[in-house]
């Protein structure tokens, strides 16, 4: 795609995040390279003890106390990463259509949360609905987040959420591009964001298939290709991207994140939670040829590695097949170190991958003390950070339930 007209292609202005471990991105990539986890135990209802990731942001840094009472906390989380990706681009209003910006947001589900605690709260008035709140509808649409932001910031034009299971980010991603390049927008703010913490639903599931991470150390938790993995650190988190096509962020001498080369989604068709290796190489070949790059070209893969062990097993696999004859490809993973952001995960991870293009380093994968077998792979960065040369390009893993896969590429800019 680096051989499309500039207004075309489409770059990466800005970066709002709030992650388990960090609230900009700054912080996020010195915590990535140090291998700081911050996840932590949290106590479920129902449950009791989890290790979870929580974010800690300014909750009230872009909207009042009263207002995050009256959304939710994945509308809270967007605000946030939303006016932070604005920040970080530079970007202002006075000079931008808010009619011609569109707002997509990534969501693996939403509603859960809500709707438990309603049900938990009319639990205790025997069940009388005259105490469910008239909140809940505007609360659980699937719309809510990117809603919120519009509503926050007075955008005007198209929002709407993406529903891809884990691959939403990457979903939402590659919707804001593909509408910059149809021209209905001028902008677009687009990612992922995961409220999962919230939600007792979604631990019990993981729990009953057996695929709750546990240990007795939060922060080691989430060991994804190690042989002593058993299950996913579940995460809340947000990050929010701002597209703009080159002509445009060149005109108003934006700095350049990195541009989107290329990107590819598509589905398993097998079973509604095993993922299934060789659909997951189509749809890395298919993002590498619609990038015009061949495997050897990539610099960095990241991996979607949960710690399930069939799911490593059937990533490790697909990059084998793909990448077999690349030897100068480096392999990392993000969820080793903040847990699984769900519809946050591949856009978080893809960010906190972005300052390598200034760096050059590749940020390690943590908690592998013994490498699977099955998961091996040449050049996994491991304990502690990489230095190469040079890092020109990031592939970037995002797969979901029923079976949905998603590819984003990302190249550093160099005119």
């Amino acid at each position: 795609m680096k051989y499309l007209p500039d207004n075309q292609r489409i770059v990466i202005t800005g970066v709002g995040l709030a992650a388990p471990n960090a609230d900009n991105l700054r912080e996020f990539r010195r915590k990535l390279l140090g291998g700081i986890s911050e996840i932590t135990t949290m106590d479920l209802r129902y449950m009791g003890k989890v290790p979870a990731g929580i974010c800690s942001f300014d909750e009230t840094k872009y909207r009042k106390k009263k207002e995050n009472k009256r959304g939710t906390r994945a509308g809270c989380i967007g605000v946030y990463c939303a006016n932070e990706a604005l920040v970080d681009a530079r970007i202002d209003f006075s000079r931008h259509d808010r009619a011609k910006t569109g707002v997509y947001i990534g969501l693996t589900e939403h509603g859960t949360v809500e709707t438990e605690n309603e049900v938990y709260n009319i639990s205790k008035f025997d069940y009388n609905v005259d105490y469910w709140t008239h909140h809940h509808n505007p609360r659980t649409v699937l719309n809510n987040p990117a809603g919120e932001i519009t509503m926050n910031l007075g955008i005007t034009g198209p929002h709407y959420s993406v529903g891809a299971a884990c691959a939403a980010g990457n979903a939402a991603l590659i919707q804001g591009a593909q509408m910059l390049r149809l021209g209905e927008v001028d902008m677009a703010l687009c990612g992922g964001i995961s409220e999962c913490t919230g939600s007792f639903g979604i631990f019990a599931s993981f729990k009953a298939q057996g695929a709750l991470a546990e240990h007795a150390d939060p922060k080691k938790a989430s060991r994804p290709f190690d042989c002593d993995r058993n299950g996913i650190v579940i995460s809340e988190g947000g990050c929010v991207y701002a597209l703009e096509r080159l002509d445009a962020a060149l005109e108003r001498g934006a700095r350049i994140h990195g541009e989107i080369a290329g990107y590819a989604m598509n589905s398993d068709a097998k079973d509604f939670v095993l993922p299934y290796g060789p659909r997951q190489a189509e749809c890395m070949l298919l993002a590498l040829q619609r990038a015009n790059l061949a495997p050897g070209d990539i610099d960095i893969i990241n991996t979607h590695a949960t710690g399930t062990r069939q799911g490593d097993v059937e990533e490790c696999r697909a990059i084998r097949e793909v990448f077999a004859a690349s030897t100068s490809t480096h392999i990392n993973n993000t969820k080793s170190v903040i847990g699984h952001a769900m519809g946050a995960a591949g856009v978080l991870e893809l960010a906190g991958n972005l300052p390598s293009f200034t760096d050059n380093l590749v940020h390690p994968t943590i908690n592998l003390d013994t490498l699977d077998p099955d998961c091996s792979l040449p050049n996994i960065v491991v304990n502690a950070p990489k230095q190469l040369d040079n890092i020109s390009s990031i592939l970037n893993n995002s797969f979901g339930m029923v079976g949905i896969n998603s590819v984003v590429i990302v190249t550093k800019y160099g005119g």
